[in-house]
């Protein structure tokens, strides 16, 4: 798999310089659970690492086995929530996405029963996760290979630099898509590739 990916990306002669500096990417979180995904995600929005870090492991503590089941979840109270440091909105968003897991019965589903597509319009419905923040569920928790999250910042950054793209606006995001058109069947790689090169 990880030579039959790099052989692909490497078509791409931006993208190939950068490939023998980075380490393939791992195949991402330890755990498939889309519902404590996507809790750690809300956390995480608008957060540096650390500071999400630290404030989930507080939320994970007010739970039995630090697992926060939907039902204890959604009796504790908003302002024990935000005694761990969740904004007000991340408090209600976190109690929106354990009473929608419970309404919908998505506890037992086979996410792979689901396109890409048919997963982001089911959970950007829960208030509070948009489109990006399931994409990175997509990738990193169901570890879908083929995602490319454009409204991430971070990757629009990488591409500009890596293929000195000057467009601004609508004819940005278009360039952007169309140069990772080439990278199908494995834009999530490309796109671990690219944030890691950015980073580093």
């Amino acid at each position: 798999m990880q030579e039959q990916v790099i052989a692909h990306l490497a078509r791409d002669p931006k993208l190939a310089t950068i490939l023998p500096l980075i380490a393939f990417p791992n195949s991402g979180a330890n755990t498939d659970d889309v519902y404590f995904g996507l809790l750690e995600s809300i956390t995480s929005q608008q957060l540096s690492v650390k500071a999400a870090d630290t404030i989930f492991k507080r939320f994970l503590a007010l739970f039995p086995n630090e697992y926060p089941d939907p039902t204890l979840l959604g009796n504790t109270p908003h302002d024990a929530l935000r005694g761990v440091g969740l904004s007000n909105q991340k408090a209600r968003y976190m109690h929106n996405t354990a009473a929608f897991f419970v309404e919908h019965q998505l506890f037992s589903k086979d996410w792979s029963t689901l396109s890409d597509s048919e997963i982001i319009q089911l959970l950007s419905s829960i208030k509070g996760v948009g489109k990006w923040t399931v994409e990175m569920i997509l990738m990193f928790v169901l570890k879908r290979p083929d995602v490319f999250p454009i409204d991430d910042l971070g990757i629009r950054q990488a591409m500009i630099r890596l293929y000195e793209v000057e467009l601004e606006g609508k004819a940005q995001y278009q360039k952007l898509t169309e140069i990772a058109e080439t990278w199908r069947p494995y834009r999530t790689y490309a796109c671990r590739y690219l944030w890691r090169w950015k980073d580093a």
